[in-house]
């Protein structure tokens, strides 16, 4: 009689797909691999490799798909992937969509073309707004952005309370005319907004939001207007790292110190933000937590495919620097 994996599964006391993460190079504890080790050796189990193979839909491949490489956050998310990939034994596809819409779909069709196990995908507000109509040829799990209604698995931060955060700490520190300038291409920069908002209201405070594309250059060109035109805030909250480092290029160019002429505070904790002017403060995010969450709910996605969607929201930490304190 043949021995089959269902057999190993059931003499381990483990589900399937636990015992082929443990005779691979998955994420299972040493416990866990010891007991499926001892069940193959009590069964007898012998994997046919080579049949394996020809049998899979997929590729042992997984796609991820991030809006912006150049952004550092993203960089941070595909280093951190990319490790818990290869300890499940999958490689990697990386794609970039420069929020873009339309290369969303060219990749999201690429993948489905190269049979991927699965995807992690960092979504444009668009793309993500559909996401509750399309169905998926592939398991699926967002990061950054989620969509409407949790109709696919999730891993962001409370982008609500951390843009709060930011705001309680300048009110603190005595600012009161805080502006934000929120990338319009994303749910994480509407989801910020709110935050931004609330925190502003809650305090008695005037909010002064802008909506730009979240790209260095438009930052830059924003700030330079404020002081161009002799109405520039004591204080600004960036949404995103590129915004910031848009922020502090406008202030160098214009000869404009922090927190003097203006108080910076954003988000994504890079090392240059130590480095500039007196420190930058901003929210750290936890970028190593998120890519290997992202990868245990697409893992967990494949071992039950029916499950319940899953939404992860991880909090961040505001790092207080020179750029919001008054001397």
């Amino acid at each position: 009689m043949t021995v089959s994996i269902k057999d190993v599964a059931r003499a381990a006391g483990v589900s399937p797909a636990t015992v082929s993460r443990a005779l691979g190079a998955g994420p299972v504890s040493q416990q866990l691999r010891d007991q499926v080790e001892a069940a193959v050796r009590e069964t007898g189990y012998r994997p046919n490799l080579s049949a394996r193979r020809l049998r899979s839909k997929h590729s042992q491949t997984i796609g991820l798909i991030v809006a912006d490489i150049s952004n550092p956050f993203f960089t941070a998310v595909a280093r951190a992937v990319e490790d818990a990939a290869y300890q499940a034994g999958l490689r990697v596809i990386l794609c970039n969509t420069d929020e873009n819409p339309e290369r969303e779909a060219l990749y999201l069709k690429l993948m489905e073309e190269e049979r991927v196990t699965g995807v992690i995908f960092a979504p444009t507000r668009m793309t993500a707004s559909r996401m509750s109509k399309d169905k998926s040829p592939y398991p699926m799990v967002l990061i950054d952005r989620a969509p409407p209604g949790g109709a696919r698995d999730a891993v962001v931060l409370d982008n609500a309370a951390a843009a709060g955060m930011l705001v309680d700490h300048l009110a603190a520190a005595g600012f009161t005319r805080i502006a934000g300038l929120f990338g319009n291409a994303s749910t994480t920069g509407i989801e910020r907004h709110v935050g931004y908002v609330a925190a502003m209201q809650r305090l008695g405070l005037q909010p002064a939001e802008t909506f730009i594309a979240p790209t260095i250059a438009a930052a830059e060109a924003e700030i330079a207007g404020w002081f161009a035109n002799g109405n520039a805030p004591e204080a600004v909250i960036a949404s995103n790292g590129l915004l910031l480092l848009g922020i502090v290029r406008a202030l160098r160019a214009a000869g404009k110190s922090m927190p003097g002429d203006l108080a910076v505070a954003g988000f994504d904790n890079e090392t240059w933000t130590e480095l500039v002017g007196p420190g930058l403060t901003v929210i750290e995010q936890p970028v190593a937590e998120i890519g290997a969450s992202a990868m245990r709910l697409l893992l967990d996605r494949l071992d039950a495919p029916e499950a319940a969607t899953r939404k992860i929201v991880l909090g961040g930490k505001c790092l207080v620097r020179g750029s919001t304190i008054r001397k």
